[in-house]
């Protein structure tokens, strides 16, 4: 039987005015230290932004979202966030921000691969449904 590890997760969510605290879910991000694990996936969905403010400047919104993934990868394209450990880099990636950018309360879950667990996630949250989805067929089926 494979193996379940915890991991721990959050929605990285886009509020182009923080006064209003409207917002449109802009990726997630998954940290699974059992398996060495840190990942995070970011997507623009252009017009639900410009609906909230059409004046975001949304070039400048998708290159801050793209340090979300940098950061989490670490390596040399991250700058100098991305060379401290994965903890910390998890860590500083949810922390509380008042910015444009937010990141939700943290999370737990169990899976046994990390990988697919952010993919399940991020389309979940980030996504919004087809039009003639049923949610109650989509909860009952699960």
């Amino acid at each position: 039987m494979p193996t379940r590890n915890s991991f721990d997760y959050a929605i990285i969510r886009v509020m182009p005015r923080v006064e209003r605290g409207e917002c449109v879910n802009a990726g997630v991000i998954v940290f699974c230290p059992e398996q060495k694990y840190l990942g995070a996936r970011v997507s623009v969905d252009d017009a639900r932004l410009q609906a909230l403010w059409p004046l975001l400047d949304l070039s400048l919104i998708r290159s801050h979202l793209e340090a979300f993934i940098k950061v989490a990868e670490g390596g040399d394209g991250g700058g100098p966030l991305a060379q401290l450990s994965q903890r910390e880099r998890f860590h500083w990636l949810v922390a509380p921000r008042s910015t444009i950018i937010q990141v939700s309360a943290v999370h737990s879950g169990l899976c046994e691969n990390p990988g697919q667990a952010l993919g399940q996630l991020f389309n979940q949250l980030v996504p919004l449904p087809p039009p003639d989805a049923d949610p109650q067929a989509a909860a009952t089926a699960k």
